[in-house]
């Protein structure tokens, strides 16, 4: 099947022509696609103002590589589907990677190796490492950075929402969410949860909730209590909130492990509105004993023509001994094929029951549990494979942060039906994996899309959407009134 030369292969026959495979089609690159989403990111500053603020304890006399340099090699991996620094090893001499870094495309030039981004990641430094390591004084800077690394980046992320809108909301819904992270191997801070029945990290994520944009993500132990940090994950987005919009209305929204008197205490002190899923116990079990029997009567009667019934009221004066006065509590009835069920909401917004458990507390299926369910399985934000517990948090930071520009380009073509509501791995294959001819001059570096690609329009119609969004925002901070000084551009 070869033939003599020995980067030929011919496979099979095709009436007289041969298929034949060579390696001499010129330099092409496959994920051409992400040149737009960069075009977007550099204009807004995202990566390269983050960047600018990190602690790095490197001798900067010796740095080969930036900061803003790995930052967004790091990203950009994670947006084309090669999570892990190892990959960085067949990436670093990439054309289209290293144009991505702002690297002139040179063989002499590569990018950081997988080594040189994990010891980023745990902010590792060379400096006095002729030193025994009790003489290191450098040690307490390092241990430093890899803690304030994680809560700039937290900052940054409300910041970053908040610079990137193109009119004043009327209201935000924040919506917590703690997610399970399977571990493996001696990973530290790793412990089995029995609910879940894994050892395994607990991260705790915010988004807003409408849009699904990250607001904050925290790496938390494997056992703690899903409400663990929430309030004080909460004082920091509503503080840049507030300080961008004084007079906003907030909302929170969370599952029943958040529903913990001192989150209830906080919003009401603060002026927040929330809804909180909340257990079953006998007590609520009594007093909904009677609307339960009436629906099982109706159901009785009812069944062959409404295979599903719901009924919802709500109770205004329930009171839990932890409690310091009563609280509304909205009930939720259901009878199926499969039996009875009952769902509780802890509530300090008015209004007819139905509504808010329906038209607000339910509509965590859209957010947060899909912008989840895309770190997971469009970004693999739970692939945290470092022994270091603050090294992960800073990768499940950086998934993040690539998230967060997954969000802009979604907003970005809110008009365009093809990608509108696109998740992350149709992005990838629609728009992203698309091989190029690189080539370069002087002036220029080409990267040569295929005349006959199927989403050549499309990408096109992208691109100008990404474009017309940059020039919507700058136009929103030249003329909002109280808007926070605008992201570099």
């Amino acid at each position: 099947m070869t033939t003599g030369c020995l980067e030929q292969l011919t496979l099979w026959d095709i009436g007289q022509q041969q298929v034949t495979i060579d390696f001499h089609g010129g330099s092409l690159v496959t994920d051409a696609g992400l040149l737009a989403l960069r075009a977007l990111d550099k204009q807004l500053g995202v990566l390269s103002e983050l960047a600018r603020r990190f602690p790095d304890p490197r001798a900067q006399k010796f740095v080969t590589h930036s900061r803003e340099a790995l930052l967004t090699q790091q990203v950009y991996q994670i947006l084309a589907g090669y999570p892990d620094a190892n990959d960085a090893q067949q990436l670093r001499h990439d054309p289209l990677f290293q144009t991505l870094v702002d690297v002139s495309p040179d063989d002499q030039q590569p990018l950081a190796s997988g080594s040189t981004l994990a010891r980023f990641q745990q902010a590792f430094t060379r400096r006095q490492a002729e030193l025994p390591l009790e003489e290191r004084s450098v040690l307490l800077e390092v241990d430093a950075a890899q803690s304030q690394r994680l809560k700039l980046l937290n900052d940054y992320l409300p910041e970053l929402f908040i610079r990137t809108r193109r009119q004043q909301p009327a209201s935000i819904i924040i919506d917590l969410d703690p997610s399970d992270d399977p571990t493996h191997g001696q990973q530290v801070l790793s412990f089995f949860h029995g609910y879940y029945d894994q050892h395994q990290y607990f991260p705790l994520f915010a988004f807003d909730g409408d849009t699904g944009f990250p607001l904050a993500a925290w790496l938390r132990p494997g056992a703690v209590h899903a409400s663990c940090g929430a309030i004080e994950t909460l004082q920091v987005i509503v503080n840049h909130l507030r300080a961008a919009w004084p007079n906003i209305t907030i909302l929170v929204r969370g599952d029943t492990g958040l529903a913990v008197p001192a989150l209830y205490e906080y919003c009401e002190r603060e002026g927040l509105l929330y809804a909180l899923g909340f257990g079953s116990n006998e007590v609520l079990k009594a007093r909904t004993a009677c609307w339960l029997n009436d629906l099982e009567t109706y159901y009785r009667w009812y069944q062959d023509r409404e295979p599903h019934v719901q009924r919802f009221e709500v109770i205004e004066d329930y009171q839990a001994a932890s409690w310091y006065q009563p609280r509304r509590i909205v009930v939720k009835l259901e009878i199926n094929r499969f039996g009875t069920n009952r769902r509780f909401v802890v509530t300090n917004l008015s209004g007819a029951p139905q509504g808010i458990y329906q038209g607000f507390y339910v509509q965590r299926g859209k957010v947060p549990e899909k912008p989840i369910g895309e770190l997971k399985n469009g970004l693999e934000a739970d692939r945290l494979s470092f022994h270091r517990f603050r090294a992960n948090a800073l990768k499940l930071l950086e998934h993040t942060l690539a998230y967060a520009l997954v969000v802009l380009h979604r907003e970005a073509t809110a008009a365009i039906p093809e990608v509108a509501c696109a998740e992350v791995n149709t992005l990838r294959q629609r728009l992203w994996k698309v091989a190029a001819v690189f080539k370069t001059s002087v002036r220029r570096i080409w990267f040569h899309f295929s005349e006959t690609w199927p989403n050549r329009e499309l990408w096109l119609r992208v691109a100008r959407a990404l474009g017309q969004f940059i020039a919507d925002i700058q136009e929103a901070h030249r003329i909002w009134p109280g808007m926070p000084e605008a992201l570099p551009m």
